[in-house]
């Protein structure tokens, strides 16, 4: 926070094809169903995404839920801390689940702990059964050489099956290296910077990113990405898949 004798100044930018928040300057909030966490709303339809990330910091000893809903899935990821998913599923830095319709994301502390949650409504085929619950650790999900550089690494922590509806993958980038063209596509991203830092490309701008800056990216917003800085930066981001586009 800056003196007052002192202009102010954001790396925030909120477009109409997407938006960079910085943590500085995003003030948290409330949620009845968290009473006790600092929540930070980052993306929502209110911006144009069409699904809701939340980061939550949930003090030791505290807990909360969001309650089963027939029509929404819920993704969450562990970003630091350690508690426990449900009564006695434990969590720590890199766990993460996938729970379909009808399932709670309940979440306890057991030391000060930061996760994001990602809700979305569930886009049903009637001829695909829907998914059930998957839990996982990111330590444990191999990191996959991409576009034949060793430098550049992609963790894939939901299978590419057809059940799914969604992805959610890990990016990590050595300094110097990145996403070598620019992507243009129909699917939206939401996404989250773990560690380091880099330069993002964003409908023909270049701009600084670094450690807990979050992006949204809606459908056809031309992106790249190159890791800068001394060490590797790391991301990870949703993405609407396998589904036919709505007429």
């Amino acid at each position: 926070m800056r003196p007052p004798n002192q202009l102010v100044h954001s790396r925030a930018r909120v477009r109409q094809r997407y938006a960079i928040f910085p943590l500085e300057g995003y003030p948290p909030s409330r949620l009845p169903s968290w009473p006790d966490a600092e929540v930070r709303v980052l993306a929502s339809p209110a911006l144009g995404a069409q699904f809701v990330q939340y980061l939550i910091d949930l003090p030791e000893g505290k807990q909360g839920e969001f309650a089963g809903d027939d029509a929404i899935e819920n993704f969450y990821f562990v970003v630091s801390g350690a508690g426990a998913f449900g009564k006695d599923h434990p969590v720590r830095l890199g766990s993460f689940g996938l729970l379909p319709p009808g399932h709670a994301v309940s979440l306890r502390a057991d030391e000060g702990m930061r996760f994001i949650v990602l809700r979305r409504e569930i886009e049903r085929v009637q001829t695909i059964e829907v998914f059930k619950p998957l839990h996982g650790q990111e330590s444990d999900v191999k990191a996959e050489t991409w576009a034949d550089n060793p430098r550049s690494r992609l963790q894939t922590l939901i299978p590419d099956e057809l059940q799914y509806d969604l992805a959610m993958n890990i990016f990590t980038f050595d300094p110097g290296h990145g996403l070598p063209y620019v992507e243009t596509h129909v699917m939206e991203h939401g996404l989250l910077m773990l560690e380091g830092k880099g330069l993002y490309y964003l409908n023909g701008e270049w701009m600084e990113v670094e450690k807990d800056d979050f992006i949204w990216m809606g459908p056809y917003c031309p992106q790249s990405f190159y890791a800068t800085g001394p060490t590797p930066a790391k991301y990870i981001y949703y993405k609407n898949v396998n589904r036919e586009i709505a007429l």
